[in-house]
């Protein structure tokens, strides 16, 4: 091969790997019904806030449900983020205020058009994955986000053994239905 074949093929794999590069995350398939991978620019905001004019300077401090509002108006609710059974509010706190975007998933569930965030990249930042929440969990338990206890945290969150141990499994024991 010439050496200027050899500076194609370079070049070509270059431009490729540069091109590509900020497509490389995608939102991962949940297999769920009419689900749809998306991607688009939002501010992250105080939904609260925008729809009644109660606006705390810290969006909330995380008692507050976050939302992306697209710049055409429509206003995403993001119910969750790559994590079972988490919601997005970690993920987005430390952008209130500010234009991301957000990689993920839009389903329809019983006519309702919901949105499981995955990935998320600042406006001059790097795309990180929306785990907030297990890291969170994680760090305030002085365990790694990697540990099986901080993946499986549902398993052994104080508050929710705690619920379970006096409504049961399903929520039922005072009704005499669950063991």
């Amino acid at each position: 091969m010439t050496k200027s074949a050899k500076l194609l093929i370079a070049a070509l794999m270059a431009i490729a790997l540069f091109s590509f590069s900020d497509a490389a995350l995608a939102a991962d398939s949940w297999g769920l019904p009419d689900e749809e991978e998306v991607r688009f620019d939002a501010k992250v905001i105080d939904v609260l806030c925008v729809l009644s004019g109660d606006c705390p300077p810290d969006c909330g401090a995380g008692k507050r449900l976050l939302g992306l509002l697209k710049e055409d108006g429509e206003l995403v609710l993001p119910i969750k983020n790559g994590g079972p059974f988490t919601g997005a509010v970690a993920d987005l706190l430390p952008h209130c205020g500010e234009t991301v975007t957000a990689d993920g998933l839009f389903t329809i569930n019983y006519g309702v058009k919901t949105f499981a965030v995955q990935f998320l990249r600042p406006a001059q930042g790097k795309w990180r994955r929306a785990n907030g929440f297990v890291n969170e969990w994680a760090a305030m338990r002085g365990l790694e986000a990697k540990d099986k206890a901080a993946r499986r945290w549902f398993r052994s969150d104080e508050t929710i053994l705690e619920i379970i141990g006096e409504q049961g499994k399903l929520g039922l024991k005072d009704k005499g239905i669950e063991p």
